[in-house]
């Protein structure tokens, strides 16, 4: 099945779907299936109150930079910090992500259990988190007005965007404000915004110039998401995104690729790996646009290509989830000595590595660790050192098991938005063929992406009937009408 995009956030949508025992019932049921711990145990809770109490505090001193951070409405976990200011006529940026070493013991109760967990687990009724909330949304959160230790990244960009000087260290820090994407794309559309978010704009519009130039691609995949309202009711729609959150995005990018340098230099760290798409797979992806009729300039690389097309159009939208084909094989690479075979990620065309996410993603600590070291010129600590061969295991189970639970609770959303609806017809778009008399197909409203029996051409617009939705077995299935 295509690859969907699911995001569990605080409230802004269209078809509001209400809570129901029925529902609450089938996302436990899911985590419990997909094995989503309950809660910590008290071990691993006494610990962290135990280091929330009195963390650690660097000699450093970086409270007077005026870090910014950006996340949905209603996030507590924050990991990224942000300042941004000019460097002749290029950019000095400062990416301040959350100390969570400074807080987990090696070998501790904390330790084990994260590394049980692998990531932070999401659903539409409640977050798993990776550490208790006493540090993730506590201590540890770079919350604004609040001292919190920080690995802090510290950029130099050239006139064209081009990282020329890294360094990585750690320092307490304290963020200014919190604003969230909408807030922050009004007030930049608007015009006078913030001159931090100025230049965030100004810089991560060059570093889009800079992953078109060289070979970069993204998955334009219209983004479903589910949020949750005051009222208690859950909400579908799709969502394109916001231009800030690509800036916003682009930093990220940025400093993953500056620790893939510093790792490759050093010889030591683990790296986000993904195969470019093999000739086959580019192949059928031409044959598809060809069949679709949609034109693929000759030369043109296939990541400049996605970037033309249009969600709203049903032959982009069903050529889109035809390209989900070329983005397979992502994983972790660790390596300790020679560099890897294949350091690139396909997507990023370049070496990149996770390192900043940290609260809610179990291989960014490490990724740290090593950067930190490497940087200052010190030995990787043995802790983090012995733990690379160990993590891609870790974070591939955990990635099975934030997708089954995203795809189960989105289908059951799905089903309770749908349940009472059942012999009612809907526009929809076939934007996947099946086997002979099936096709995947994707309604606006609501929000839904599910089977449907008949034939029809791919890329197409349709009528469906819905002939069956039942929120317990996340089922939601269509027949083509016309």
């Amino acid at each position: 099945m295509p690859q969907r995009r699911l995001k569990v956030q605080p409230p802004v949508a269209e078809h509001a779907v209400a809570q129901s025992t029925e529902l609450q019932a089938r996302f436990a049921a899911i985590r419990a299936e997909a094995g989503v711990p309950e809660a910590f145990p008290p071990e691993v809770e006494a610990e962290a109150e135990q280091v929330a109490a009195a963390p650690e505090l660097p000699d450093r001193d970086e409270t007077a930079v005026a870090f910014l951070t950006i996340d949905p409405p209603g996030s507590m976990d924050l990991d990224q910090a942000l300042h941004i200011e000019r460097l002749g006529d290029g950019h000095r940026v400062r990416y301040a992500i959350a100390d969570v070493p400074a807080f987990v013991r090696p070998g501790g109760a904390l330790d084990a259990e994260t590394r049980r967990r692998g990531q932070t687990i999401y659903a539409p009724d409640r977050r798993t988190p990776l550490h208790p909330p006493v540090m993730s949304e506590g201590a540890a959160s770079l919350l604004p007005g609040q001292v919190r230790p920080a690995f802090v990244w510290d950029l130099r960009l050239d006139a064209q965007g081009e990282v020329t000087d890294t360094a990585l260290y750690r320092a307490r820090v304290r963020s200014t404000d919190r604003l969230d994407y909408v807030g922050a794309q009004k007030a930049l559309d608007a015009g006078g915004a913030d001159e931090r978010l100025e230049l965030l704009k100004e810089v991560g519009l060059r570093r889009l110039e800079l992953e078109r130039r060289r070979g970069g691609a993204s998955l334009p995949m219209p983004e479903q998401e589910v949020t949750e309202d005051e009222s208690g009711h859950y909400r579908l729609h799709f969502r394109p995104p916001l231009d800030v959150e690509d800036w916003n995005a682009q930093i990220s990018l940025m400093t993953g690729m500056a620790a893939a340098q510093l790792m490759l230099r050093a010889g030591v760290g683990i790296l986000r790996t993904m195969p470019a798409p093999d000739a086959d797979a580019v192949g059928r992806f031409r044959h598809a646009s060809r069949a679709l009729g949609v034109e693929w300039p000759k030369g043109t690389p296939y990541g400049e290509f996605l970037r033309t097309l249009d969600r709203t159009n049903p032959r982009h939208l069903a050529l889109i989830h035809e390209a989900t084909a070329l983005f397979r094989g992502a994983g972790y690479t660790p390596f300790d000595g020679a560099a890897p075979a294949q350091p690139d990620h396909a997507a990023v065309a370049a070496p990149y590595a996770h390192v900043t996410a940290p609260l809610r993603r179990l291989v960014d600590r490490f990724g740290l660790a090593v950067c930190e070291a490497v940087s200052d010129g010190r030995e990787v600590p043995s802790w983090a050192r012995e733990a690379l061969p160990s993590l891609p295991e870790v974070m591939g189970a955990s990635d099975k098991v934030a997708s089954a639970v995203e795809r189960g609770c989105a289908d059951a959303v799905e089903a309770a938005a749908l349940e009472d609806r059942v012999g009612q017809e809907f526009d929809a778009m076939v934007v996947d063929q099946r086997e002979k008399g099936r096709a995947l197909v994707q309604v606006q409203e609501p929000a839904v992406l599910a089977n449907a029996t008949g034939d029809h051409e791919l890329g197409t617009r349709v009528r469906v009937r819905l002939t069956e939705a039942m929120v317990a077995t996340s089922t939601v299935r269509f027949e083509m009408v016309g």
